[in-house]
């Protein structure tokens, strides 16, 4: 009984002074004016510290104290829970501090479609906000055919989730965007190309590391076992020397091997020269970190199929062509596509990682050469995606798209075999790089055939709309009504004035060489036409659907898709000296920056 006499004396000797405390802080405050009433927030209440003595005391809460300042001294709260209203739909639980009232970032974030988030440790932690989460990309150098398209360097376009895999055969992307069987989109591949490119101009020259070039005519690297051979030969086809292996065609026992030296360990990329004499496949066994160590190996087997998964082992189909073949990979790449298919889980997936390449295995009969190990290799994988377009276009000079597209919510629908002046501007961009590489004309032929199309009105099975009946439009997507989408129609101008640029210059035929550049004056007149219509006071809007499709909303752009606007008016403004695109593409620059355009 003394025990609990004790602490009820504790309990109203606090209370007391608590008491006067909260009268004397008003009792000072009450001449202040500070803008707004001094609040306590209902949640605080008069506490108590329980000792050691009461720890034992059953149902007794611990109240949280009241705030202090610096000396210690308890303050009073000067903020306070309420309701915050929103348009008289719904609430959410707001501050209120004096007349400012403080709503949660998570609400601000959602309706106002702004970015933010904490930064920084200790003292200078800060709140780092943007109003828009994508950037602008300023142009260095003068825009020349020749050289880095736009802000390409900075494209990925293999590590997207809706690439699949890089085709073994094509070496080119294959796509899922609009068809989980995936497919090859020729969009796509020109980025790839372009990226690639763009890469190769910017980067520093890759580590490289040869692994077998055959020309000293010594074999002791190689690992031999079982049945298998290895030796170096003349070959006739080539006439240099090359390496002859003959193993086992079975994947569960490599007879023929080479390691890869432990300089090379960051070095992902793969290059070799192979011709096969019958069912033959190349292993690249790997080292990875997951759970504990363990090895993966992918083949690249001759045969057909895109890519699958069994265990430990990721299958890549090269084709079943038994002459020469230069074939190069980016290992990271295709295991990572690989363990994307083994494990669905992202997170899963992402904790097993590639730490270096151990070996190539040789199965089958054939010869290989020229087997190096490089840090990248970008001007390959370009070149690849230039191929693979003068391979594909067919008799009309494009490159269809093989699946379905629907846009406007399904009101508008592209079945198979659309083309798109999107991509075909883009495979202009990247055909024409191929031939100043190259000089080689097939790229300058096939570039200039692709203009074909931009004649042909998109209800025909072109990519050519009309608006308002006066100003031409090369269309990504040429549905009927058009959408008049801005950024595909400026690629397409681009791809135009770098195939009239160097065929201006270039031996084709003079009436094929004047067609893209009569089509890139049409296109621009009508882009200076039309380009205060996509122009929201805030942003940019994506197409003009609004005006084409009866009852469409604006389709406003993305911040991404605004910057890219942004980023080809730059580059129009290197090419045509007409004030409009830096006037414009200034004020988009503010947009992103939460400036809006005035109030009448």
């Amino acid at each position: 009984m003394n025990r609990w006499r004790c602490s009820i004396n504790h309990l109203l000797v606090v209370g007391i002074v608590t008491s006067l405390l909260i009268t004397t802080s008003f009792w000072l405050r009450c001449g202040e004016d500070d803008g707004g009433e001094i609040q306590l927030s209902n949640t605080y209440n008069v506490a108590f510290t329980l000792t050691e003595e009461d720890d034992d005391i059953p149902g007794d809460p611990v109240v949280p104290s009241l705030p202090t300042d610096k000396s210690g001294d308890a303050v009073a709260v000067r903020y306070r829970e309420i309701d915050c209203r929103i348009n008289g739909d719904h609430s959410i639980p707001c501050r209120l501090e004096g007349s400012e009232v403080f709503l949660p970032f998570s609400f601000i974030n959602q309706y106002f479609e702004v970015y933010g988030k904490l930064d920084g440790g200790g003292a200078d932690q800060h709140f780092d906000w943007q109003h828009s989460y994508s950037r602008v990309y300023p142009p260095g150098d003068k825009y020349t055919p020749g050289g880095v398209f736009m802000s390409f360097e900075h494209y990925n376009v293999e590590v997207r989730d809706r690439v699949k895999c890089i085709s073994g055969a094509e070496g080119v992307p294959v796509s899922t965007q609009w068809g989980a069987q995936g497919y090859f989109y020729p969009i796509q591949i020109a980025q790839y190309g372009l990226s690639h490119y763009s890469k190769f101009l910017t980067e520093d020259r890759p580590l490289t590391f040869t692994v077998e070039d055959a020309e000293s005519g010594d074999v002791t690297k190689w690992s031999v076992t079982g049945e298998g051979s290895v030796q170096n030969v003349l070959d006739t086809d080539t006439g240099s020397r090359t390496i002859e292996f003959q193993a086992s065609e079975s994947l569960s026992s490599p007879e023929v091997s080479v390691q890869f030296s432990s300089d090379s360990s960051l070095s992902f990329f793969l290059s070799f020269d192979i011709k096969f004499v019958n069912n033959g496949s190349v292993g690249v066994v790997l080292a990875v970190e997951g759970k504990s160590p363990q090895t993966f190996t992918i083949f690249y087997v001759r045969s057909d199929v895109l890519v699958s998964v069994k265990g430990s082992e990721i299958y890549y189909g090269i084709g079943t062509q038994t002459a020469w073949t230069s074939i190069t990979r980016d290992i990271q790449t295709d295991f990572t596509k690989g363990i994307n298919l083994k494990y669905r889980n992202k997170k899963k997936a992402s904790r097993v990682v590639l730490q270096r390449l151990v070996r190539a295995d040789f199965y089958g009969w054939g010869y290989v050469d020229n087997v190096v190990l490089r840090s990248s290799h970008h001007l390959a994988q370009f070149f690849y995606a230039a191929d693979w377009l003068v391979r594909h276009q067919d008799h009309r000079g494009g490159w269809a798209v093989a699946v379905t597209r629907k846009l406007a919510d399904g009101r508008l629908e592209l079945p198979p075999g659309w083309y798109s002046a999107m991509a075909q501007g883009q495979a202009m961009s990247v055909l024409v790089r191929a031939y100043l590489k190259t000089e080689r004309s097939e790229y300058l032929d096939a570039a200039l055939r692709s203009t074909a199309l931009f004649d042909i009105p998109s209800s025909s099975g072109g990519v050519r709309a009309t608006f308002l009946e006066r100003h031409p439009w090369y269309e990504e997507y040429p549905t009927t009504p058009s959408c008049f989408v801005l950024n595909g129609f400026v690629y397409s101008l681009i791809g135009l004035y770098d195939l009239k640029t160097v065929a201006a210059s270039s031996p084709p035929p003079a009436a094929a060489a004047s067609e893209p550049g009569r089509l890139f004056d049409e296109g621009m007149a009508s882009l200076k036409a039309l380009l205060p219509l996509f122009d929201t006071g805030s942003g940019s809007v994506y197409d003009l659907r609004h005006f084409a499709l009866t009852g469409a909303a604006p389709n406003i752009a993305r911040w991404d898709y605004h910057a890219t606007h942004v980023n080809q008016l730059l580059l129009l403004s290197q090419i045509d000296d007409d004030p409009l695109f830096v006037s414009v593409s200034q004020r988009w620059i503010g947009y992103m920056k939460g400036k809006r355009s005035p109030h009448n």
